[in-house]
C-alpha cells in the first residue's frame, strides 16, 4: 500500500473535520502543516511572509504565498504550486532555500496538494506585500548550488505503507514525516544543513536539533534527555494544550501548538503519539556528572533567589501551571540552549483553546552575567536526579549576542 492508497485515510480525517469545524481539507491540511509558522510575520498578515529566518550563511525572509497577483502567488497554476511544495522550485524556475520543509512535503499527493492550492487560492485574503531579498551576501546568495543540494540530500519519494505496523502507526509516522515535518527542528543538522536522518530507520532522526539559538530536544526513547518517560497521554496532552502536568511547551514550540496542533483532530494527535513512542532509544550515555544540589554552588544561591518561588526548590514545579526541572528532558540535552536562552530572554506559554492564561517567564538577561547564568544553568542541569554536561560563560556570552 502506497502514499496514493493510503491518502484516502487521510482525506476522511479531513473531511470529518471539515464537517465538524466548517474548514476545508486544504485548510486542514495547511493547519496540520504549520505553514502559518514561517509564512506569517510576528503582527503581519497572515500567509504574507517577511518572517526572518537565520541560516548559517546569513538570514532569509519568507515569501508571500496569499493570491495576490503581483506579491503572492496569485499567478501560481496548480502545476507552480505543486512543484513549488513538493520540489522546492518557485514560479520562475529558481531554487527555494530548504527552509522550506519541501523534502517532507513530497510526501504529499495529487489531491492532498490541489485541496491545498484551493485553500490558499480561494479561502486566505489576497495582501499585497513584496518579498524581501536575504541577507545572504554574494556569491554564496547564489541559488544554483541547491541544485546540487537535492541532488545530495533531497528525496522524491512518497511515505512507504509499513505493512508490519498498525494503520494508525502508520498514518502518524506519516503526519510526523511530511506535514508536521517535525523533523526540522527535532533533527541535527550536517555540515551542508541538511537533516540527519529522514525517518525512525535513521539513528539521528528526531534526537534534537538547534536552531535560533534554541535546542529543540529529544523525541525519542530516551527516558532522561527524551519521551522515553512520556505517556501517550502526555503527548496528545502537550500538543492540544501545550503542557502536560510537568512540562510546557517553549521557544517556537508554542507557535506550533497554538497555530497547529491544537487545532488538530484527536485521531490525529493519538496516530502521532503511537508512533512516537515506538521510536527506540539511540542515545549515547555520558557518565561522570557532578551533582550541584549537594555541593554549595553559587548556583544553588542564585536559583534560591531567582527560580524557586515559581519552580519550588525542589525543583517540582506546580502541576499544569509551572513545568518541573527535575527530569524535564528539555533541559538535559548535551546542548544547553534552550535553557541558557529561557535565562537570558524568558518566555511565554502557548495560548490555547484548553490552556488560556498564556503564564509568561520574565527574562533574566539583564540582571544576571554570564558567568551566573552559567553557575545557574548548571545547578539546575545537575540536580534533583539531573545530570548533564557543564554550562560555560562563554556559551552564555555567544548566545546574548545572537551568535
Amino acid at each position: 500500500m502506497n502514499i496514493r492508497n493510503y491518502a484516502l485515510c487521510w482525506l476522511l480525517v479531513a473531511a470529518s473535520v471539515s464537517a465538524t469545524e466548517n474548514i476545508s481539507p486544504g485548510h486542514y491540511l495547511a493547519l496540520a502543516s504549520d505553514c502559518a509558522a514561517c509564512h506569517t510575520a510576528g503582527n503581519g498578515a497572515p500567509f504574507a511572509g517577511g518572517l526572518k529566518i537565520d541560516t548559517p550563511v546569513g538570514a532569509i525572509y519568507s515569501t508571500n504565498i496569499t493570491p495576490d497577483a503581483q506579491t503572492g502567488i496569485g499567478h501560481y497554476s496548480y502545476q507552480d504550486f505543486a512543484r513549488a511544495v513538493r520540489e522546492g522550485k518557485a514560479h520562475d524556475g529558481h531554487y527555494l532555500y530548504p527552509a522550506m520543509p519541501y523534502t517532507a512535503f513530497s510526501t504529499f499527493d495529487g489531491q492532498q496538494l490541489r485541496d491545498l492550492y484551493n485553500y490558499f487560492t480561494k479561502e486566505v485574503p489576497a495582501v499585497h506585500q513584496a518579498n524581501r531579498d536575504s541577507d545572504i551576501h554574494w556569491p554564496l546568495n547564489m541559488r544554483w548550488p541547491l541544485a546540487v543540494w537535492n541532488m545530495l540530500f533531497y528525496h522524491d519519494e512518497p511515505y512507504l505503507y509499513d505493512p508490519l505496523k498498525s494503520a494508525e502507526w502508520n498514518h502518524g509516522a506519516w503526519l510526523v514525516q511530511g506535514p508536521g515535518h517535525c523533523g526540522s527542528c527535532h533533527t541535527p543538522r550536517g555540515i551542508a544543513w541538511q537533516e540527519k536522518g529522514r525517518d525512525f530507520n535513521d539513528s539521528d532522526y528526531l534526537t534534537g536539533g538547534t536552531i535560533g539559538g534554541w535546542h529543540a530536544p529529544n523525541l525519542r526513547g530516551d527516558p532522561v534527555r527524551g519521551l522515553g518517560n512520556w505517556s501517550q497521554k502526555d503527548i496528545v496532552a502537550f500538543l492540544k494544550t501545550g503542557q502536560t502536568e510537568r512540562a510546557m511547551a517553549f521557544g517556537s514550540m508554542t507557535d506550533v501548538v497554538e497555530q497547529s496542533t491544537q487545532h488538530m483532530t484527536q485521531a490525529d494527535l493519538n496516530a502521532i503519539a503511537v508512533y512516537l513512542k515506538s521510536l527506540v532509544d539511540t542515545s549515547r550515555i555520558t557518565p561522570g556528572y557532578k551533582d550541584y544540589a549537594e555541593m554549595n554552588s553559587p548556583g544553588a544561591a542564585l536559583y534560591q533567589d531567582n527560580c524557586a518561588a515559581c519552580h519550588r526548590s525542589d525543583g517540582e514545579g506546580y502541576a499544569h501551571t509551572l513545568p518541573a526541572l527535575a527530569g524535564n528532558p528539555a533541559l538535559l540535552a548535551d546542548d544547553p540552549s534552550s535553557l541558557i536562552s529561557m535565562v537570558l530572554q524568558g518566555g511565554q506559554a502557548a495560548v490555547t483553546k484548553r490552556a488560556k492564561t498564556g503564564m509568561r517567564m520574565p527574562d533574566f538577561g539583564w540582571r544576571l552575567t554570564d558567568e551566573q547564568v552559567a553557575e545557574l544553568s548548571n545547578y539546575v542541569r545537575n540536580s534533583w536526579g539531573n545530570q548533564a554536561s557543564e554550562v560555560t560563560a562563554e556559551q552564555v556570552k555567544k548566545l546574548r549576542k545572537g551568535e
